[in-house]
């Protein structure tokens, strides 16, 4: 398998996945905004010269969350995931699922607002319902994880989803002081050794 990679960005789920399942895996590394990613021979592999990408003989994927649910059918041999007759298959579904439906919207709204834009096109009003919604996103994972230490069940790729976009909230500075629960997960997650690997890559 070959990812394509880039530090702070979404290819460090593929990574962690990577890791945590002991997987062997080829790398090409760019910076966000490396003009190689708008490139012809790049946008081949991702039509919008972004990242994560993954090649796996003739299969090419580059959406974050399909690429996680495709190594875990092919490649996890049943790991990192809740068998499908479990009551936690469901809820590893849901979370899976959450971090780019819910998390990463405002995320992304935050983002452009106060860093891509151009300061005079930055709109406050809209940067600041961002970031209330974002907090609504994240009060439910807190919510969630009242008395759990993961998403569903044991450690699962849905922790791979959610959990990176949770951190990634507080790294862009999400207010997690009433969000106790989502704190600490943050930090047990940061603590695992597949995850530091992925992102020092």
């Amino acid at each position: 398998m070959k990812l394509y990679y880039a530090p702070s960005s979404r290819a460090v789920r593929i990574a962690w996945l990577l890791e945590e399942l002991g997987l062997s895996y080829e790398i090409e590394k760019f910076q966000l905004g490396d003009k190689e990613m708008r490139e012809p021979g790049y946008r081949a592999v991702h039509p919008m010269g972004r990242v994560p990408a993954l090649e796996d003989g003739d299969v090419t994927l580059f959406e974050s969350g399909a690429i996680v649910q495709y190594i875990l059918a092919r490649h996890a041999g049943g790991r990192l995931q809740p068998a499908v007759d479990s009551p936690d298959f469901p809820v590893f579904l849901q979370w899976l699922h959450y971090a780019e439906g819910m998390i990463m919207p405002p995320m992304n709204q935050i983002v452009v607002e106060t860093k891509l834009l151009a300061p005079d096109r930055r709109s406050e009003v809209h940067a600041k319902r961002a970031v209330k919604l974002l907090a609504q996103m994240l009060y439910a994972v807190d919510a969630h994880m009242e008395g759990r230490e993961f998403l569903a069940g044991a450690f699962s790729g849905a922790d791979v989803m959610t959990g990176h976009a949770c951190m990634m909230a507080g790294r862009l500075g999400a207010d997690l002081s009433d969000k106790p629960n989502v704190a600490a997960y943050n930090e047990r997650l940061a603590a695992r050794p597949a995850f530091q690997k992925a992102e020092s890559l």
